[in-house]
């Protein structure tokens, strides 16, 4: 075979097998390997970048109000959320700074300041952190490197109906064997 038509052979095979992929695409279908790809339960804010500084207006050198938070792409069967808000670089351990608990499935944002303008959605309740308060308490580390913040968003299967109040041990526990997926934001805040 002449070089020519070798060329003109391998064109034509090109040709063939993207007019069979254009096709497969108009017809509606999709390729193997793009059916695969798991959408991400995913947590967001526009208070502040993941792994980026908190403001301190979301701190206790601020006005020490909580940050936006909102979320995408909860799990098919979640009836409900769970967020948990700690540092754990703090000196003491792990420090919870907010627990919020039975927000319902529906819900995909936590506006600024929800905690401290009664803004939860209802039936949403708030555990007691680890300023011994229920309801938001922001980042205040001792002087010194900046710590990281965690904010963790559980999809739950379920309700888990504690009463208001509830400890953050307590929501841990009652959340095992309900949790559907779990998304993840960090911020970091130093004095």
């Amino acid at each position: 075979m002449s070089p020519v038509l070798k060329a003109s052979h391998g064109i034509l095979i090109v040709l063939l097998i993207s007019a069979v992929f254009l096709c497969s695409i108009q017809s509606g279908e999709v390729p193997a390997e793009a059916e695969d790809v798991p959408v991400k339960f995913a947590l967001h804010s526009t208070s502040f970048q993941a792994n980026g500084e908190i403001p301190s207006k979301f701190t206790c050198s601020g006005s020490n109000v909580s940050p936006e938070l909102s979320w995408s792409n909860g799990p098919s069967g979640t009836q409900s959320f769970v967020l948990i808000m700690s540092d754990p670089d703090a000196p003491c351990g792990d420090f919870t700074h907010w627990v919020v608990y039975d927000i319902p499935a529906m819900t995909k944002e936590l506006t600024e300041a929800a905690s401290q303008n009664g803004t939860l959605p209802t039936p949403a309740g708030e555990g007691r952190n680890d300023f011994g308060k229920a309801g938001y308490g922001g980042p205040c580390p001792p002087p010194g490197k900046p710590h990281r913040y965690v904010f963790r968003l559980y999809a739950l299967g379920s309700k888990l109906k504690l009463r208001p109040g509830g400890s953050r041990s307590q929501v841990e526990q009652a959340l095992q064997g309900h949790v559907l997926a779990q998304a993840e934001l960090a911020g970091r805040y130093g004095h």
